[in-house]
C-alpha cells in the first residue's frame, strides 16, 4: 500500500508540476512584482523550468522507477551507496527539494496560497514515505 501511495504522490506532483511549469513558460505567471524581493530571479522562466523539469518530469520518471524498478547503469552508484534502488534516493531528494521550494515560496512570495498548504505536505510525504519498512523492502537493491 505504501509503495502505491508513493507512486501516486510522485505522479500527482509530476503531472501538476509539469503543467504548472509549462504554464509559466507560456506566460501564465504570477504578477512580475512578486519577483522584486527574490535575489537573482528576474523572470518566471527559471522557476518554470525548475517546476516543470525538476519536479514535473523528475517526479514522473521517479514514479516510474519506483513502480517498475528498471536498471539504469549510470545510477548504480546510488544503489551501491544506499543499498536501495535509485528511485528510493530520488524520491527522498524530490521530497526534500520540494520542502525547500515551498519554504522559499513562504519566505519570498508576498501572498500565501492554498497551493502551499497542499504541496507542503506532499514534500513531507515524499521525504518520509521511502523510510517506511515496506517501501524500503520493495526498493532494496538486488545483491
Amino acid at each position: 500500500m505504501a509503495v502505491s501511495v508513493t507512486v501516486a504522490v510522485l505522479w500527482f506532483l509530476g503531472v501538476t508540476a509539469f503543467g504548472g511549469g509549462l504554464a509559466m513558460m507560456l506566460g501564465y505567471t504570477p504578477p512580475a512584482a512578486w519577483l522584486d524581493g527574490i535575489p537573482v530571479v528576474t523572470n518566471w522562466v527559471v522557476p518554470g523550468l525548475v517546476l516543470g523539469l525538476g519536479f514535473g518530469l523528475g517526479s514522473l520518471v521517479t514514479g516510474f522507477g519506483v513502480l517498475r524498478r528498471p536498471h539504469v547503469a549510470w545510477l548504480g552508484f546510488a544503489e551501491r551507496l544506499t543499498g536501495h534502488h535509485w528511485s528510493w534516493s530520488a524520491t527522498i531528494l524530490i521530497g526534500l527539494g520540494h520542502i525547500a521550494w515551498i519554504a522559499l515560496e513562504l519566505v519570498y512570495l508576498p501572498e500565501l496560497s492554498v497551493l502551499q498548504a497542499v504541496y507542503g505536505p506532499i514534500g513531507v510525504a515524499l521525504a518520509g514515505l521511502p523510510l517506511l519498512p515496506s517501501v524500503r523492502g520493495y526498493l532494496r537493491a538486488p545483491r
